[in-house]
């Protein structure tokens, strides 16, 4: 009698989201997403503002000057709604502008 054996074959994206080793992985992928789409989901702001970095879930901004630093400063927790809500969870908690 043959013995039939069975494979769990799984996709890449399966293996990436699914296995532990690939965590630090996952989570420079994500955070390499919010860096790059700030200027999509702020385009009025890519003039003044350029994300820089995202790191524990702190996102650096670096900002023409003082005065927009104030203005932005001033609108971090709406920036940080939007951010999250475009992600459909929390990925950043707080902005650093440098």
């Amino acid at each position: 009698m043959a013995r039939h054996s069975t494979f769990n074959i799984k996709s890449i994206n399966e293996v990436l989201e699914g296995e532990k080793e690939f965590e630090n992985l996952r989570a420079t992928i994500k955070n390499y997403d919010v860096v790059e789409n700030f200027k999509y989901i702020f385009p009025e702001l890519a003039k003044i503002a350029e994300a820089v970095k995202l790191d524990r879930k702190t996102l650096f901004l670096r900002v023409e000057n003082s005065v927009w630093k104030s203005e932005l400063n001033f609108q971090k927790n709406a920036l940080i709604e939007k951010i999250n809500k475009h992600f459909k969870e929390e990925v950043i908690k707080t902005i650093k502008f440098l």
